[in-house]
């Protein structure tokens, strides 16, 4: 007997290099919910830290974390921890393992100003169409201040692929 049905996406883990201001960030230029403040986390005997070294093994210390909800109700936690680095190329798309994630805004480009005055920039030059003429519906790369990749999608996914859009 087979189980198989479309399981719901509940949420992604992202590693920042200074947890306040990814904090700051995400609720004030995407808006969304902080449900837990950044918070400590200590490598000990708690129920929390024995998780954690089942998670990263022995030896990861202590980091910071807070978790964030969308408008969707998707969660987010941020990650801050004590040994970061920042890779030398973010944008190693060809390695396997997430390389972005994606919002949605119906006002695609007036976030993707709001990123960048924020910190972060533009990872192409303008927003692309995926039927030009035909229908509304656009793209653009970008990277929040802390080098993530993003994608903002002007419509659902659904519609953007519904007609198959190449």
């Amino acid at each position: 007997m087979s189980n198989v049905y479309p399981r719901n996406f509940s949420h992604i883990g992202i590693s920042v290099p200074d947890l306040d201001q990814a904090v700051k960030f995400y609720t004030e230029v995407m808006g969304w919910y902080l449900i837990m403040k950044p918070t400590n986390v200590v490598e000990d005997d708690s129920p929390i830290g024995v998780m954690c070294t089942d998670v990263f093994g022995a030896n990861w210390d202590k980091f910071r974390i807070a978790h964030l909800s969308t408008g969707d109700r998707i969660g987010v936690e941020l990650f801050e921890f004590k040994n970061q680095v920042n890779p030398e190329d973010n944008f190693e798309y060809w390695k396997t393992g997430v390389f972005h994630f994606c919002v949605q805004d119906p006002n695609l480009e007036q976030l993707a100003e709001r990123i960048v005055e924020a910190g972060g920039k533009k990872r192409m030059e303008k927003p692309r169409y995926y039927y030009p003429g035909e229908k509304p519906y656009r793209m653009i790369y970008m990277e929040d201040p802390f080098g993530n990749i993003l994608e903002i999608y002007s419509h659902s996914y659904e519609l953007v692929y519904s007609d198959g859009a190449y």
